[in-house]
């Protein structure tokens, strides 16, 4: 089994409460959420409504399956989430 930690940072422009900050981050969960060998949670700055830290999980008997799952989120991540990317890091943890 190979697994991998993809950590994406985010400053959210204009993001006036925590419950703005919801609404436009919650397509990360909708849509990693329910897949069984993606974990996904906001991992920093859970009361900060300007910046948000968010980590996936994603485990895979290939590492090959493994590098498609991280660059199908971070596609996802770049085209559909209305908030800039600050850094994105790719940790090997098997």
């Amino acid at each position: 089994m190979k697994i991998a930690k993809l950590e994406v940072s985010f400053l959210l422009h204009g993001a006036r409460s925590l419950k703005d900050k919801r609404r436009r981050l919650h397509k990360l969960r909708d849509k990693f959420g329910h897949n069984t060998s993606i974990a996904v949670c906001e991992a920093d700055f859970a009361d900060d409504h300007r910046r948000s830290l968010w980590a996936f999980l994603v485990c895979a008997g290939s590492p090959v399956v493994v590098e498609q799952t991280l660059a199908d989120i971070e596609r996802y991540v770049v085209q559909s989430i209305d908030a800039e990317v600050t850094n994105s890091s790719r940790h090997w943890l098997s």
